[in-house]
């Protein structure tokens, strides 16, 4: 929206600033996490008066989690309040990918927010029907993915690039929008699967997006494209500003999530961040990376596949619990311990994805 104000400046004045993406995603952060300093307390403090007794706790959880019982879930509205505040502020709305990964974010935050509400109301764990939250994230992964390959340039619509290889790209053909919806849907669910203790899911997030930012910036640029030999997105370089109000959005709602959390960010958080970052990926041709950026998620959500996997087989564990940072509070780790080393793994993986910029 502020973009508008570039048709004020003569080219030399405080108005042309707004053409710089770098600036407008600066602006954004800051305003996003102000959103999230302003907002983040009253919210809390409506949600503790609403949901009474807060979030159902797993009967069968690690025996630690039972002092948090009543503390409020749906905090994610706090992030994806921000993060939506700030992008419309600052982004150009005219831009196709940015409009394509805020449709998925909230989407996602929608449904998360009914199967939030529907364990607060019930006061059990379960919320909405798995298979219906599949399918109503499914047909949203697909309306993307539709979106995607429409404004991707005809070089590139429908194929799968791979990091490392400069020149290889496979073509999907029809095959493209399914593995987008896998992507967008697995990312969705991984964060998910993350989201188990205070602060666990929410900074991987951001080290992701910021990763991801930079991507975005990168690809979006025919110099930086032509200079790294990677593929050219036109007007990708705009989900930067995205990135940098999901970060700012972030550090807002980590300030109360942090151990102690005085609130949850729930399905309505975890799974419109874990889309946004599904998205944000097919929207730049960078899947593959994704799982790189990404593989703590991907490691919590395997842990999920083999225990599961296995236990209907054996009717053993290979897991204490599921997903793996449970296991480590079985061995005995403290929260802040399984927090802080798990966003270490993240930090890193975060920049071997960003290597695979360079290598070629």
């Amino acid at each position: 929206m502020l973009y508008l104000l570039t048709y004020l400046s003569d080219g030399g004045d405080f108005f042309n600033l707004f053409r710089y993406i770098s600036f407008r995603a600066g602006g954004a952060f800051l305003t996003a996490l102000i959103f999230g300093f302003m907002f983040g307390k009253p919210l809390i403090n409506v949600l503790r008066r609403k949901q009474g007794k807060g979030q159902p706790i797993r009967s069968d959880g690690p025996e630690g989690h039972f002092v948090k019982a009543g503390t409020p879930t749906m905090g994610g509205l706090l992030i994806v309040g921000a993060l939506a505040f700030s992008t419309i502020l600052w982004a150009r709305m005219d831009n196709p990918f940015v409009l394509m990964v805020l449709f998925v974010t909230l989407s996602y935050a929608m449904i998360g927010f009914a199967d939030d509400y529907a364990k607060v109301s019930k006061q059990s764990t379960d919320g909405v029907s798995g298979k219906v939250r599949l399918v109503l994230g499914f047909v949203v992964a697909a309306l993307a993915g539709f979106w995607a390959s429409y404004f991707h340039p005809e070089a590139l619509s429908n194929e799968l690039a791979f990091p490392i290889f400069k020149n290889l790209l496979v073509d999907l053909g029809f095959l493209f929008v399914p593995f987008a919806m896998l992507v967008i849907v697995g990312a969705a669910n991984a964060v998910n699967f993350t989201d188990g203790l205070d602060g666990l899911a929410v900074m991987p997030v951001m080290i992701a997006a910021a990763t991801f930012g930079i991507i975005a910036y990168a690809v979006g640029r025919v110099d930086f494209t032509e200079y790294l030999e990677v593929h050219y997105v036109p007007e990708a370089g705009e989900i930067t500003i995205f990135c940098a109000a999901l970060i700012g959005g972030g550090l807002g709602f980590l300030w109360y999530n942090a151990p102690p959390a005085a609130v949850f960010m729930g399905d309505t958080g975890s799974l419109a961040l874990g889309g946004a970052l599904g998205a944000i990926a097919v929207a730049t041709k960078h899947e593959i990376v994704l799982s790189i950026v990404g593989g703590l998620f991907v490691m919590e959500t395997l842990s999920v596949i083999i225990q599961v996997a296995y236990f209907k087989r054996t009717g053993k564990r290979v897991f204490l619990m599921a997903p793996i940072h449970h296991h480590y509070e079985k061995k005995g780790w403290s929260e802040p311990q399984i927090v802080i080393r798990f966003w270490i793994i993240s930090l890193i993986l975060a920049m071997i994805g960003l290597a695979t910029l360079k290598v070629r």
